[in-house]
């Protein structure tokens, strides 16, 4: 399974961004898909997650109430919708398959990743 993730760029501080994740392969529809970044730094970290179904959704707490996560099964895509970024939000946002069909945080819980799209926030 290959993952494309897209939508990255470089936007002001209070704007927004939807990031993109497709799936090469209708399996995707099947697993949980979680949403990690990684700036410079520091480690990478779990920003959102959502079961296959699209019914679960869990999101770090340095984004919630900002950023949404969402998925199409019938397109293979998973979304992120961010809104009201900040600075502190700049980082290469990676999505994930997981191996099951539930959410997990942790980055073990993963077996396919994309390959990252780059965020920058100015302020």
């Amino acid at each position: 399974v290959q993952l494309q993730a897209s939508g990255g760029g470089l936007v002001q501080a209070g704007g927004s961004l939807r990031l993109s994740c497709t799936a090469s392969r209708r399996t995707f529809s099947n697993n949980a898909v979680g949403w990690f970044r990684r700036s410079p730094g520091r480690e990478r970290e779990f920003v959102a997650g959502i079961n296959w179904r699209g019914g679960d959704a869990y999101y770090a707490d340095s984004v919630k109430g900002r950023f949404t996560i969402s998925r199409d099964n019938a397109k293979n895509t998973v979304y992120l919708e961010m809104n009201s970024l900040q600075p502190e939000d700049t980082a290469v946002y990676y999505c994930a398959s997981a191996y099951s069909s539930a959410t997990a945080k942790s980055p073990d819980a993963y077996r396919y990743w994309g390959q990252g799209t780059l965020v920058t926030v100015s302020s």
